[in-house]
Parts: structure tokens; sequence; C-alpha cells
């Protein structure tokens, strides 16, 4: 029998359109891609905050972490659920204290971190927040695997423009706000990690009665998807 050549097969392949066309096929199927959806990479996410992280009055999927990982799901980007260590009403020391007593892995693909209206609504002053959120964000800064593009801070939510705060000075609640935001913008600036600012959105459930949950407080789920939809933006830009 005549032994055929690589070069001979090579003639028949090509001189077949459709044994052709399954051979490409076939490889591009098997091909390995440089993504999530091949890769088969589960990331991992630790949400450090209040009830606008746990998501006071919302269903836990509603929740701006768990919609964080849904729409990043959707673009084919795999993470375990998030980890998330809140409660509501907590400050930033009582956060501490949770930090101190959670099991917390080595670390994480990536941390958020919002912090500090319950500090705001006690009246403590901006100059006892400062230490006091700049440990937690170097903390979180550690627990990314000491990788600053993966830490993500939230602004704080300004709560007076909800029919919460009827009977308060809505202004004074605004300007103290934004005065533990300026703080915390600025050190996430001096840590070099990302800032999402969402208070002015926040803002807008004075007209917009959909942005809030039934206790007219905290926010609804689809507020925390306007929040969520930022931060997935953010993550999806290092994995895709």
């Amino acid at each position: 029998m005549k032994r055929k050549t690589a070069h001979g097969v090579f003639l028949n392949i090509i001189s077949n359109p459709f044994l052709f066309l399954l051979i490409i096929f076939s490889v591009a199927m098997n091909k390995p891609m440089n993504d999530q959806k091949t890769t088969g990479k589960l990331n991992s996410y630790l949400a450090l905050g209040d009830s606008y992280t746990i998501g006071e009055q919302v269903a836990a999927r509603e929740n701006f972490p768990n919609q964080v990982v849904a729409i990043l799901k959707e673009k084919g980007i795999e993470f375990s659920a998030p980890q998330i260590i809140a409660q509501t009403g907590w400050t930033t020391d009582e956060l501490q204290n949770a930090i101190n007593n959670a099991t917390i892995k080595t670390s994480y693909d990536f941390v958020t971190l919002l912090i500090g209206v319950n500090n705001q609504y006690r009246g403590r002053t901006v100059e006892n927040y400062i230490p006091e959120f700049e440990s937690l964000l170097k903390q979180a800064i550690h627990f990314a695997g000491n990788d600053t593009a993966h830490v993500i801070v939230l602004s704080i939510p300004d709560w007076g423009a909800t029919p919460f705060a009827n009977g308060r000075d809505r202004s004074q609640i605004a300007k103290e706000i934004d005065a533990y935001n300026l703080v915390n913008e600025n050190i996430a600036k001096k840590y070099n990690v990302h800032y999402v600012n969402i208070t002015a959105g926040t803002r807008e459930a004075a007209n917009d009665a959909s942005l809030l949950a039934t206790d007219g407080l905290h926010p609804s789920g689809k507020e925390y998807e306007k929040w969520a939809t930022q931060v997935a933006h953010l993550i999806s830009k290092y994995l895709n």
C-alpha cells in the first residue's frame, strides 16, 4: 500500500471543503480563550460596611454586593457568593470589632468598603472618623492581597433626602455627609484605591420613591443596581 505523506494528506483535506470546514470548526471550539468563561477561575469578593452593604429592607439578592456578582456573571465572569461583613447601624469601630471576630480568608480578589453614615447619624465628629476609616481601608487593601487596584470605596449616601428625615435639618445633614465624604475620598486617593461617588444619585430619592425601600430610609434594589453597575464596571476592567 502506498503511504501518504503529510503533504498529501493536507492536499486531500483542502480539496474537500466539507472536511476542511469541519476541522476548522473543531479547532475553534477547542481553542482555549483568555477569559473567565473558559479559565473557570472563581473569583472572591469581600464587602465591608453597614446597612447599605447588607441591604436592609431588600432581599439578599438585591443588595449591591450580590448584584455586582450577578452582573459580572452575565459577562461570563464567575464569582463565589460575596462574603459580607456588615450590619444595620454599624459605625466604623463596630465594623472593626466585627472584622476582628470574623473568619476572613487570607486574601480576596476584590474588596469594597462603605462605612460612616452611622458615625454621622450619632453625631460623631469627622475628626474621630478619619483614623478609624483609614485603618479600615488599610485592612481592606491587605484583604485584597495588597493590590490597591482591587479595592473600591463607595461614598456615604445622603439619608437626609429620604422621608425618614422629615422634620430634620436636611441641609445640615447634607453638609455633614459631604464633610464625611470629602474625608473618605481623600483617604481613598491617598492609598490609590478606586472611589465611587454614589451620593448625588441617592439624593434623587427626594423626588423618586422607587429608589427607596418600604421603610422610606434605605435604598431599594433599583438604587442598589446603580451602585452595583459602577462597581461591576471597575471590576470587569481587570478580569476581561
